[in-house]
């Protein structure tokens, strides 16, 4: 069968990779066309179209870059149509995949979504969009299905959390080989991940290297992006106690002592390596002014708080993230006792997530559906 899958993001790339694999095991015959990246492309998909062209940040750089959006989803569309996929999957993104599942579902496409968009945190109207345009959606965190099916009255599947997956299946960190590799020395490491994007990296990244100076007996190592070239991050190295290495962020927090993480899908990452964390938010003015009155009904930002429903880690937000406060928080990440409520903390989410294997899950329920 044909399977076309839209990835907006390098979080889906990961997902939508580990997907495709468990798909090639249900389905012999199984090609895939995607809009993804590297991760995707490497399982055997054909690469329409890279993340990287897909990723705008904030309402005003949306607005900025209006014309390039509709572009691509004219493309998107004729490409669907000249493709004729046997079902469209749709990876979280869904500014973008919504707009192409109502356009899928008048078309006669099957339609179905994996990682489903956040709508309990905000835009809780999309719900009549799912209800009419899409026919599978599976979520992969567990408060989701009460959500969509208590609240709303649609059914879903619970598949649980892919990335307990993609870092149990990892090989161990021959941690004195890595810090060797890399050329870093014994001292304790505390991981940057300043984000995915080149605009939220750039707001980051300064604040998060100002306390650098504050920890002479540690090592601060700056996480790359997937997708973003090494050169946009020279401009940021200018301390001899900062360091970088790209495409290594599990090998890297999985040989840290803590970590200052920017709000998103590396706050989870980074709980379930059991890394103690600050995250780290900071928007424009104006998107954050427009955000803040959109979201409705949470308490947190981060999926690791979000999920164990208690504010575990600290959340340092807009004129919060400064870096008074954040070499506060550092000092406490480096405490042996809060330390050991990090941990305990980290343990009851994985245990929450439902366990292993939510690829196969889904790849199954997608073989069997289309069957």
């Amino acid at each position: 069968m044909k399977y076309y899958i839209i990835a907006g993001e390098a979080s889906g790339d990961l997902h939508g990779s580990n997907l495709i694999k468990a798909l090639q095991k249900q389905d012999v015959n199984a090609d895939f066309r995607i809009w993804g990246g590297e991760l995707m492309e490497n399982s055997g998909a054909f690469l329409v179209k890279h993340y990287r062209d897909l990723a705008f940040m904030g309402f005003l750089e949306v607005l900025l870059n209006l014309h390039k959006i509709l572009r691509n989803l004219s493309f998107c569309k004729k490409d669907i149509r000249t493709y004729d996929p046997d079902v469209i999957i749709f990876i979280d993104y869904p500014g973008f995949n919504l707009r192409i599942a109502k356009w899928a579902r008048k078309h006669g496409f099957k339609t179905h979504y994996y990682i489903s968009p956040q709508l309990w945190a905000w835009k809780e109207n999309r719900i009549k969009a799912i209800k009419r345009d899409i026919d599978k959606m599976y979520v992969i965190l567990p408060f989701e299905k009460t959500f969509y099916e208590d609240k709303h009255g649609y059914a879903v599947e619970f598949v649980g959390h892919p990335l307990i997956d993609a870092i149990s299946d990892r090989k161990p960190v021959d941690e004195y080989q890595f810090r060797a590799e890399n050329e870093l020395s014994d001292k304790p490491i505390i991981a940057i991940l300043p984000g995915s994007r080149k605009q939220e990296i750039r707001k980051m990244l300064k604040v998060m290297l100002s306390i650098v100076d504050h920890f002479p007996d540690q090592q601060f190592v700056i996480a790359g992006a997937p997708g973003i070239n090494n050169s946009f991050y020279d401009q940021f190295m200018t301390n001899a106690q900062v360091h970088f290495v790209s495409n290594l962020t599990y090998d890297l927090l999985s040989v840290s002592t803590a970590a200052l993480v920017t709000s998103g899908t590396a706050t989870l990452e980074t709980g379930l390596f059991k890394v103690p964390q600050v995250v780290c938010y900071k928007g424009s003015w104006l998107s954050y002014q427009i955000g803040k009155r959109l979201v409705k009904n949470i308490e947190y930002i981060s999926l690791v708080n979000l999920i164990l429903n208690k504010a575990a880690l600290t959340e340092l937000i807009q004129n919060e993230f400064n870096s008074l406060r954040l070499k506060q928080e550092l000092e406490l990440l480096l405490d042996d006792y809060e330390r050991t409520k990090f941990f305990l903390n980290y343990y009851d989410l994985e245990k929450i997530l439902g366990g292993r294997g939510a690829s196969e899950k889904v790849a199954k329920l997608i073989f069997k559906a289309l069957n």
